[in-house]
């Protein structure tokens, strides 16, 4: 039996709330649609502003127990869920296939990455570590001590359904802060799989809740107005960020971004292109270039300009574009119509300002959000298409002969998530990476994520950072205690 199969059987999708599955109270549905074949797999129910409140009152019940739980207790839950995520990893895998569209092989190493950060998150639990020391007037000892921030509002996007719910449950619990967690309406399914996961795994009643619902804005909103809740974490668009950060401000609520980006993918001239095209498929193509660290704009010097292209045309133009599922397939379907037409139409856009097409180009015919990897090349710097996110299997391709105006043109953006760089002299790179307004840069590498590293950006790209020592402090309120002994 398949894991979608399973939850259907066993009643789990609906709202998960206080440790129980029930459907919303309106009786309320999303059909969550296979990118593939445009058909529904399952209904999941969408949570009202009733439910929504009823979330909120379940965490902050649990929160005072959960916060008192020793560490080392809410490291064990956490190990065990990454245990369990790894057992049954390939079930897991088949499921963001079934509601995401992204390959197998996408989707098992999203899996790999999203169950690391239970794994490290659980070793972190253990370490939340305070100071003590004398005031330099000698009149008190300075005590620091960091404290839960409490309940906590997680919204996560549909492009890493799985890995982005890890990377914020977590560094949550591992602070002591109970949460409701609200999936993007394209992809609840595999959120109410870690809910199932995590109560196996221990979680106590309340601490973790999760609610789908395609009423997003007013669900979230109703959840940010209740007093009881002290935190957001959001994953999405710069552009529902600002709206967030309006509604966070009401009542100057914690808050951490991850939002946008518009990565700059620079290619010097003593790159090895060979290395330089293996990174760009890295960087552009997971997830089908539906990622905000996906390289968006591509900068390549005048000299190898010509052969970087071509070499980046002949990989994109290979790839196999089909089902998810289909193990044959190099690239699935987009996330649905609206991104399909976005990106078809950024394309025509770039034809417009006189970009010529080496590769793909078009939609492909029949049924599914597919769209053909494609490569621009005499792309105007000024063209529309690089100053959006593309969030799709486009690279387009614009010519440099000064590294400094590469610069210039790489930093020209509200962006500054991530910027990759090739270049053979490694003075040099660093240099570059030192000067590019990105709050994460790749040298000579086409990935950088990890649940170790600090990851986010600058500008209007984000506030904040998740992973590594970092992503939990995010979670903590930290306080000082001044006494004298």
């Amino acid at each position: 039996m398949s894991l979608l199969d399973r939850l259907v059987k066993e009643e789990k999708t609906g709202l998960f709330i206080g440790g129980e599955w029930r459907p919303a109270s309106d009786g309320r549905i999303i059909e969550v649609v296979d990118p593939a074949t445009e058909e529904v797999i399952a209904p999941v129910a969408s949570a009202s502003v009733a439910d929504a409140a009823e979330a909120v009152a379940a965490a902050h019940e649990a929160a005072a127990g959960w916060a008192a739980t020793a560490p080392r207790e809410r490291s064990n839950v956490l190990r065990r869920a990454f245990d369990l995520i790894t057992e049954e990893g390939e079930d897991l895998a088949q499921l963001i296939t079934q509601e995401n569209g992204k390959t197998l092989a996408d989707s098992r190493g999203e899996v790999g990455y999203g169950a690391e950060f239970f794994r490290w998150f659980s070793e972190e639990a253990v370490r939340n570590v305070g100071d003590v020391y004398r005031a330099p007037g000698g009149d008190k000892n300075i005590v620091v001590i960091h404290q839960p921030v409490g309940v906590s509002m997680l919204v996560t996007p549909w492009n890493f359904p799985l890995s982005m719910g890890t990377r914020k449950i977590g560094p949550a619990l591992a602070a002591g802060c109970t949460v409701i967690l609200k999936p993007a309406s394209d992809t609840p399914l595999i959120a109410l799989a870690l809910a199932d996961i995590m109560e196996r795994a221990g979680v106590p009643p309340g601490v973790v809740n999760v609610i789908a619902a395609d009423r997003s804005s007013a669900v979230v909103s109703a959840v940010m107005a209740d007093p009881r809740v002290r935190k957001l974490s959001f994953t999405g668009s710069t552009e529902v960020g600002r709206i967030l950060l309006a509604e966070a401000s009401k009542r100057v609520v914690n808050t951490s971004m991850e939002l946008g980006g518009n990565a700059p993918f620079l290619v010097l001239p003593d790159a090895d292109l060979e290395d330089a095209v293996t990174g760009a498929m890295l960087a552009k193509m997971r997830n089908a270039g539906e990622a905000c660290t996906a390289a968006n704009r591509f900068y390549v010097h005048a000299a190898v300009a010509d052969e970087f292209s071509s070499m980046l045309s002949d990989a994109m133009g290979a790839l196999q574009l089909g089902p998810g599922l289909d193990e044959a397939s190099d690239v699935g379907p987009l996330i649905n119509r609206s991104t399909q037409l976005k990106v078809s139409g950024l394309v025509e856009g770039a034809a417009d300002w006189n970009a010529r097409v080496l590769t793909g180009g078009s939609e492909p015919e029949g049924r599914g959000f597919f769209y053909e990897p494609t490569v621009l090349t005499n792309v105007d710097p000024a063209a529309p298409i690089l100053k959006e996110e593309i969030f799709g299997p486009v690279a387009p391709i614009v010519l440099f002969e000064d590294l400094d105006d590469a610069i210039c043109l790489a930093n020209d953006t509200e962006y500054g998530l991530i910027s990759y760089v090739y270049a053979g002299d490694l003075t040099t790179a660093m240099s570059v990476a030192e000067a590019l307004d990105a709050g994460m840069v790749a040298v000579n590498r086409g990935l950088v994520s990890d649940p170790a590293a600090p990851f986010g950006g600058v500008k209007q790209s984000g506030l904040g950072r998740e992973g590594a020592k970092e992503g939990m402090m995010a979670f903590l309120e930290t306080k000082y205690i001044g006494a004298d002994w």
